[in-house]
Order: structure tokens, then sequence, then C-alpha cells
């Protein structure tokens, strides 16, 4: 059985349907990667899933039973560190923590003792008798981190819990992610750092405009792709020349290339007619080389490459 299942989660503003049909399942010990463009609904369901936030059709489960953020106890039961930090500038690590731990009910020597844990986990002990406030970027989003972690909870929702952070306070907290879940528990990760999800996560899915456009383990999604070809042109032009059998990439210097598909079947017989065209074009081939399948081309694939606000 799941630790957590999201059934058909829906949420409508006005006539704006922001979450159409989300499903998914987590389990203990899994990270899970929840990936879309801004905008697409990743942070609206996941204040869903945290009781944050009412959906309008759905459910959530929690080990087979239905969720109620009404209960401190379910409540208990989810961590969740938000996208904007959600520490006090104005108190240090020890203050913010004790603050937070008494909302979730931990007195005393628990309390004392949970803080001095997660303290230690985010490599914040030596500075935790600092204000908050006096603290880099990467060490508010330890701290912030470490509040989620604190009452320990069974299921992590993070929420670009590395944006704007230095390259240690970022190795540093996804060491913590690897830890928790080797440890049970089950993590909800939503990053737009691709790299990251493919590294961290075995299976994820992908959203946009409230739909889900994809959801499987890492490994099967882009066993699904294959690698195109990119020819890079040092000379010379082609237009319609490799209509339907290419497409073109035009640098801001002007430079062209060539992009063959690599999917179907007759990908060898495509790339000698686009290199005969090129040679019939006088054009020279700078370069070519094997574009490799990975979580970001597939995103792109899935989701367009137009901006987003």
């Amino acid at each position: 059985m799941p630790l957590l299942e999201v059934r058909h989660l829906q949420k409508r503003y006005g006539d704006h349907l922001a979450v159409e049909d989300v499903s998914f399942a987590l389990h203990a010990g899994e990270v899970f990667g929840l990936l879309g463009p801004n905008g697409a609904g990743k942070s609206t369901t996941m204040m869903m899933i945290a009781g944050l936030l009412p959906s309008d059709g759905g459910e959530v489960l929690l080990d087979g039973r239905r969720f109620q953020p009404s209960k401190p106890a379910d409540r208990r039961e989810l961590g969740v560190v938000p996208q904007d930090l959600a520490v006090y500038p104005e108190l240090n690590s020890w203050e913010n923590l004790r603050f937070f731990g008494r909302l979730y009910g931990l007195r005393g020597n628990t309390l004392q003792s949970r803080c001095e844990d997660v303290l230690n986990q985010v490599g914040l002990t030596d500075a935790a008798a600092r204000k908050s406030g006096e603290y880099s970027g990467g060490m508010k989003r330890r701290l912030n981190f470490a509040i989620a972690l604190l009452h320990q909870p069974r299921v992590l929702i993070l929420d670009e819990p590395t944006v704007g952070v230095d390259p240690q306070s970022r190795a540093h907290l996804l060491d913590c992610v690897r830890n928790v879940s080797a440890a049970g528990v089950g993590v909800i990760y939503a990053s737009h750092y691709m790299e990251e999800v493919q590294s961290m996560c075995q299976r994820v899915a992908i959203i946009d405009h409230g739909k889900m456009l994809a959801y499987d383990s890492v490994e099967n999604l882009l066993r699904g792709m294959s690698a195109d070809v990119h020819i890079a042109l040092g000379s010379g032009h082609l237009n319609g020349e490799v209509t339907g059998l290419a497409t073109i990439q035009t640098s801001d210097e002007g430079r062209q290339t060539l992009v063959v598909p690599g999917d179907g079947d007759d990908r060898a017989h495509r790339l000698r007619e686009v290199l005969e065209k090129i040679e019939a074009a006088g054009a020279k081939v700078e370069r070519i080389e094997t574009q490799q399948t990975n979580l970001e081309r597939l995103f792109l694939q899935l989701t367009g490459t137009k901006l987003r606000d």
C-alpha cells in the first residue's frame, strides 16, 4: 500500500481550472519528482496535499485512509518546505525551531533533543545562536528545511528547496533529502533543476496547465526517448532543402544547426539525405553530435520551449 495517494485532485479559481486531474502515489522511502513550468499547478497541488488549500475535487489518502488536515495527528504526518522562506529573521535558529516545535506539540527534553538533531543534520549548529536574518541564502534554506524535519514527519513536501543557494548548501540539502528518504520518509520533490530531479527521484510526474502529461519511473520515461542528431554548419545555409528531414535552429550569430529527429527506424536514411543536401548546397559541416536523452529534453518536449511568466 502506498504511504500517500493523490486521487484526481482539482482546483478552480473562478473560470480558471488550475489543477484539473492530478493523481499519483508516494511510497515510503521514495523521492518523487513533481515537475512543471511556472503556473503549471505544482505549488497548488502541493498545498492541497498538505491541507493548506482546500481542493474542489479529489482526495488525498494517507495509509489508505482519507487525510484530514483538521486533525493535528494527521498534520504531524507531513512536513512542508515552502518555496518562500518561512522563518522569523529576528529570531535565531534555536528560537525559530522552539517556536515551530511547540506548534507541533513538542516540549521539554524532547523539543531540545529534536532541535539539536536537526541543527546537526542541516549543518547549522555553530551558527544557531545568530539571528537568522543575518544568514546567507543557503543557511536560511537549510533552516527552512530543519523546521520541516523537526517533528519527524513521514511525508516531506519540498517546493524548490534549493532555489538560489550556493553549491555547498545545495549539496548538503540534497544529502539531507537522501538521508531522510533512506530512513523511510516519503518525499515529494518539486524543482526546476532537472539534473537534481534526475539524480534524486525514482519516479516523476510532469504536469502542465493542471494536467498530468507523464507519470512513470525516470528510467522508463527516458527509455522511451531516442537521441537526436545535431549537425552544426560552419558555413552555408539550408532552408527548404531539408524540409521533412530535419529542423533548423539558427543562432544569434546566424549559424545553423540541423536537428535530425531520433525517432523512427529511418533515421539513418534521413541522416544520409541531410548530409547529401548539405554537400549539394556547398555548406560545410563543423561537427556532428548526438544529443543524449535526459529529463530536461523530455520536459521541453512535453511542455514546449515557449517562455513562461
